[in-house]
């Protein structure tokens, strides 16, 4: 993928909480504006209201959408709607920052190859829900953090960065999961923007950046 060199990327990113990550990218946009961040945010989406995440983006002026599953039939039209919805603001990238629901076929065939998820162990290892507690669980040494694609798998797309994080030996899951979440953070805020200024391009599962 490559962006204009004209314009900024533009970012869709979707949130489930607190959105912490979302933050994040709208403090350093804000601040590396002149210099040059290489992206915007031109919406937030949800799967529920009311939610902080949703709170920021409307303080920072950005339009937000909001697509709950109860809303519709079927998980499909869910799909469907939060794909068409999506769309909308024609993305270059979208950054699931926190979005704590799984999407289907026609998401992944609008988005793939461009929808970024970030998760908090050092993949392959530990994937699904609780990452920070299986690895603390298994007993390893070293954890971190993870930012991907995403595919139709659980945290089974392309890795694209990875950032590692020492477990301590008085380490409970909510201790280690904030340090992860620091690491995640400051990580995720550097690979959107070498995507979005530099391009990308993925061969098999290597996500190569010029």
């Amino acid at each position: 993928m490559a962006v204009p060199a004209s314009r900024p990327a533009r970012l869709v990113v979707l949130v489930s909480g607190a959105g912490t990550n979302l933050q994040a990218l709208l403090d350093t946009i804000a601040v590396q504006h002149v210099v040059g961040y290489g992206a915007e945010i031109v919406a937030v989406g949800a799967d529920r209201h009311g939610t902080e995440g949703l709170e920021r983006a409307k303080r920072s002026g950005i339009p937000t959408y909001v697509c709950r599953v109860e809303d519709h039939a079927s998980r499909a039209e869910w799909d469907a709607a939060l794909t068409a919805a999506t769309a909308a603001y024609e993305p270059d990238l979208v950054i699931s920052a926190g979005f704590m629901k799984i999407v289907g076929k026609e998401f992944l065939g609008r988005f793939g190859g461009r929808f970024i998820n970030t998760h908090p162990a050092l993949l392959p290892s530990f994937p699904g829900t609780h990452g920070v507690r299986d690895a603390l669980e298994y007993g390893v040494k070293m954890t971190g953090c993870t930012v991907h694609f995403v595919d139709e798998g659980v945290d089974t797309g392309p890795i694209i960065a990875q950032g590692v994080v020492e477990v301590r030996d008085e380490d409970d899951e909510t201790a280690l999961h904030e340090r992860i979440k620091e690491v995640e953070r400051r990580l995720l805020v550097e690979v959107v923007g070498r995507l979005a200024r530099d391009g990308y391009r993925i061969e098999g599962r290597k996500v190569l950046i010029p």
